[in-house]
């Protein structure tokens, strides 16, 4: 271990990485068949964007409730809650590995429930199996990434996890996309997922356990062994010397420590460093939630949908420029997460979204007010099925299209036949009379209207993914692989993976109910709001970590951080107490 300060990582870069790996092949074997994890993480999350569409058509029941909408796509979210909190005691009980290869169990069951649910309620079962194994790979895989990795491309190799995640979204809608116009589409578009996991989990069983878990638990020839692949000699002595100091130093304090879940937690805030460690990983974690990313994940097509596109065929199609993108981001993170370390692009990246945040809060409020207007004479072409509430309204020259989707409503709007944003009809929302409008080669709105600045909401979506995804969209989950004391890693993952979970579930379980109630503007701003504070937060208790070992980022937890002053790991070894 180096002592005395933070090791320089200049060189440390996407170059060096690779130059590692070539030398090395064993060590992104490791990482990549890990980050198979990441990659269903980043699928099952991201294909029931598109799946929603057409289990609306499939299921009135779920068409005409927001709330049933909701928690289909929600419920995968509740399970990786207790995913996360479980697989933090299987992580520390069990081993990495074992984790993971639960995980892919979990994730098969869920693909298969979901493939052949004859109910929306067997389909909301299949997300709770899926949302279990989303849980425990979103802390287990990186955190086997990171105990398995040279610490100076640490942060690289970690972010190849959010790579594959954020892989994964693109290519769940690719397969949307594919199987639009395929029998039984959304059985298809979720099934599918079964079949990486059990890819995974044929590698994993051909792997070794995590070394730094099995030196833990007193198996250091093991741990020595699997060093030895991914060292040179002697660096092999000098983790082992790193690992030996450190174990050293927590069983001398670490008698009082019992084995429950509840003990482990109520010491680890008990931990000096560890608490401030858990201040910093849970301030990251439910920032990356509340900027809203997973509304534009989880509810992208509808989003496009608000944005005047009625299509879902194009809706997916044009999600997949926001799925791309955030692909793309997180390749800029893996290449210089470790060159510019990681509080400053958590801070750019902030600053980025929250200005796309306002920029999309005022492009929805222009679209909504300059919506095309209902004509009495389009809605009266469809005879008596105008709509009720804009037929028994005392003002229905003041009448848009946007308030004849509003759900006090709950109508269609018939575009016009030669003008797309010219008045159109405002009749009931009925299979038929879709289907009488479109016979007319007029276009179908439920969701959103039609708009000229459509456009301009599908670009700053996409600026508002750049900006995400080098930043916040991985570097969260790098932070929380390599901020916590050996002995409380992974109860802290645990804890961090749940507070995660915990906001993802707020916000996709509200998403569809604030835009009704808020508007989409009204809700962009709301996030953006919240992403203000979030970017307080992380410049207040977030510690640069770039370059260090696991053991003086702990002294530098133990120390105190602040944004004011130079932090540097020390050789001092009493402030270790609790």
């Amino acid at each position: 271990m180096v002592e005395g300060g933070i090791n320089k990582a200049d060189k440390t870069e996407f170059t060096e990485c690779w130059s590692a790996v070539w030398k090395t092949p064993y060590i992104m074997k490791l990482a990549l068949s890990a980050g198979i994890g990441g990659f269903l993480f980043g699928y099952d999350t991201g294909v029931i964007s598109g799946a929603l569409l057409y289990i609306r058509e499939d299921f009135n029941d779920v068409d005409e409730k927001t709330w049933l909408q909701e928690t289909i796509v929600s419920m995968a979210v509740a399970g990786a809650i207790f995913g996360a909190a479980t697989g933090g005691w299987l992580n520390d009980k069990f081993g990495r590995k074992l984790s993971i290869l639960i995980a892919d169990v979990l994730f098969f069951a869920g693909a298969i429930i979901m493939a052949v649910a004859p109910a929306p309620w067997v389909i909301i079962l299949g997300r709770i199996f899926v949302g279990l194994g989303v849980g425990m790979a979103s802390m287990t895989a990186p955190l086997y990434i990171s105990e398995a990795s040279p610490h100076k491309i640490r942060g690289a190799l970690v972010s190849t996890n959010g790579f594959l995640i954020t892989g994964g979204q693109f290519i769940s809608y690719l397969i949307n996309l594919a199987f639009t116009h395929v029998k039984g589409t959304w059985r298809w578009m979720l099934g599918i997922a079964g079949l990486p996991a059990v890819i995974q989990f044929l590698l994993m069983i051909t792997l070794p356990e995590s070394p730094r878990w099995l030196y833990r638990k007193g198996k250091v020839d093991e741990a020595k062994e699997i060093l030895a692949k991914i060292y040179s000699t002697e660096e092999v002595e000098e983790e082992m010397q790193a690992m030996k100091k450190s174990i050293e130093e927590e069983k001398a304090i670490e008698g009082s420590i019992g084995s429950s879940t509840f003990t482990q937690i109520k010491q680890a805030f008990g931990n000096t460093a560890c608490r401030r460690a858990l201040y910093a990983g849970i301030c990251v974690q439910v920032a990356q939630q509340f900027v809203g990313i997973n509304t534009v994940m989880y509810y992208s097509p509808t989003i496009i949908q608000f944005a005047g596109f009625a299509s879902n065929r194009t809706a997916v199609a044009l999600s997949l420029i926001t799925s791309g993108l955030n692909a793309v981001g997180s390749i800029v993170s893996v290449a210089f997460v470790d060159k510019y370390g990681r509080r400053r692009l958590m801070i750019i990246s902030m600053l980025g979204i929250i200005s796309c945040l306002v920029v999309l809060s005022v492009i929805f409020f222009q679209a909504s007010a300059h919506a095309p207007t209902i004509s009495g004479n389009e809605s009266a072409h469809f005879g008596n099925a105008t709509c009720k509430a804009y037929a028994n309204s005392p003002n229905p020259s003041s009448w848009n299209c946007m308030k004849c989707l509003a759900k006090e409503a709950d109508c269609g709007f018939c575009s016009n036949t030669n003008d797309l944003y010219a008045p159109g009809a405002c009749i009931a929302k009925t299979d038929a009379l879709e289907g009488a409008c479109k016979a007319e080669k007029r276009i179908w709105y439920t969701k959103g209207c039609p708009s000229k600045f459509g456009f301009l909401a599908v670009i700053f979506l996409g600026l508002y993914i750049i900006v995400y995804s080098p930043g916040m969209g991985t570097i969260p989950w790098v932070i929380n692989s390599e901020i916590y004391p050996l002995r409380f890693r992974g109860i802290g993952g645990g804890i961090a993976a749940v507070s995660n979970w915990t906001s993802n579930l707020i916000v996709s379980l509200t998403f569809l109910t604030l835009t009704e109630h808020l508007g989409s503007s009204g809700t962009f701003l709301l996030f953006a709001g919240f992403s203000l504070l979030g970017l307080v937060a992380i410049f207040f208790l977030v510690p640069e970590t770039k370059g260090m070992q696991f053991e003086e980022v702990e002294k530098v937890l133990q120390k105190g951080y602040s944004p004011f002053r130079k932090n540097t790991a020390t050789k001092d070894t009493s402030n270790h107490k609790n």
